[in-house]
């Protein structure tokens, strides 16, 4: 029971997710050993194998390790794997001034060594680093980096693992944007983004439909209002056109990865439906936050991968509070299967009926389903995607 990424990714019995165990409005309200061992267990039963984390600066991701080391201490028959990131920055990062054309060589640094020493603690657990999240994309206006920043530090790693000093079985990546992968316009078409395509283990691809209901809309609105004549049925449609949306981001990837000559595996890095938001994507905006719709997003992700035979690491387990601590309702704090509290959302409703996490729960507290399980008052909060033209 010692797996490697190779054998792991792609395999249906070991569904990777993504996980941030904050429970707080800052990152500096750690959870402790026993709260992360509390969300491993939950997590564990409802078959997520793979983790993928992101946090070295607070120490969350040593815990998270520790905690898994433990766990499998007590229980030989724990299984539980890791895709730990390295954060990568630009120099004068969020600040008014960010220099794209130079990396925060300090901090980007201690980064890739942090995760290097993990890595080397716990190569038991640890199965793939990151270099960088979401780190090339250039919307990420405050911090992104050049291609060329990405690989230096994958060539590095790869270095590593060439000499011993880290395991040969383990893969490195980045996690990124479609966009940034290839698959979008032809500014990010470069020979350093070539030259990391082939560098890297595998790809690790960002694709959110959920953001594009309002940024790219063109898959959510409804085509005509006949349409409108059944309300779930309309959910669906759209929901249906979001995944089809979705799988065409992945496959733009693929397609300019052949064009370079490339032929390797690509994996969804993160995909997700938020449950609530006052923001773009409420009733003021595009209709697309609520339970039913995750739940539906969820199912149908989980569905396309395994036909396509790759990972997702789905965004996300836990609902995170701090991502949005000023705006209790915004989109970012409710992409979570399990909200804060440990409910579970509708996409788990089946599985709290038929046991799956009996005896399991956050804060001592057992699972639950979020409005108290009454499907009739969830549903009657959902809302139809609005008809094209009439936004």
């Amino acid at each position: 029971m010692n797996k490697s990424a190779k054998e792991f990714l792609g395999n249906p019995d070991y569904q990777a997710i993504s996980y941030g165990g904050y429970r707080g409005l800052s990152r500096e309200e750690q959870p402790s050993i026993d709260q992360i061992k509390e969300d491993l267990l939950l997590m564990s039963a409802q078959g997520f194998k793979v983790l993928r984390t992101y946090d070295v600066h607070h120490k969350f991701a040593e815990n998270t390790l520790e905690s898994i080391r433990q766990l499998q201490e007590a229980d030989d028959s724990f299984e539980m794997y890791v895709m730990l990131g390295a954060w990568i920055d630009c120099e004068n990062s969020f600040t008014d001034s960010p220099n794209h054309n130079q990396e925060d060589l300090e901090s980007n640094t201690k980064e890739i060594n942090e995760v290097v020493r993990l890595a080397s603690k716990y190569p038991q657990i640890v199965k793939i680093i990151a270099v960088g999240n979401e780190s090339m994309v250039h919307w990420a206006s405050s911090y992104f980096v050049l291609p060329g920043v990405i690989l230096k530090w994958v060539n590095h790693l790869q270095g590593l693992k060439s000499s011993g000093a880290l395991p040969k079985t383990l893969w490195i990546t980045s996690s990124d944007n479609f966009a940034s992968w290839g698959g979008g316009s032809p500014e990010y078409h470069n020979e350093e983004l070539n030259s990391l395509i082939k560098a890297v283990d595998y790809v690790s691809v960002h694709t959110y439909p959920f953001h594009d209901t309002h940024y790219n809309p063109v898959f959510w609105s409804l085509e005509d209002e006949s349409l409108l004549e059944n309300k779930l049925n309309s959910v669906k449609h759209a929901m249906k056109k979001s995944v089809e949306y979705q799988y065409a981001q992945y496959q733009s990837v693929k397609n300019y990865m052949e064009s370079i000559g490339v032929n390797k595996d690509i994996h969804i890095g993160e995909t997700g439906w938020s449950s609530v938001a006052t923001d773009l994507y409420g009733d003021e905006g595009t209709h697309a936050a609520d339970e039913y719709k995750q739940a539906i997003y969820f199912n149908l992700t989980t569905d396309l991968c395994k036909s396509l035979q790759i990972s997702c690491f789905y965004f996300s387990a836990f609902d995170e509070p701090w991502k949005d601590s000023s705006n209790e309702s915004g989109s970012e704090n409710h992409f979570g299967l399990f909200t804060v509290e440990g409910k579970a959302k509708y996409a788990l409703w089946n599985s709290v009926d038929s046991g799956t996490f009996q005896g399991l729960g956050r804060n001592g507290k057992p699972v639950e389903k979020t409005y108290g399980g009454n499907e009739e008052e969830l549903i009657g909060r959902v809302k139809a995607p609005k008809i094209r033209g009439m936004e």
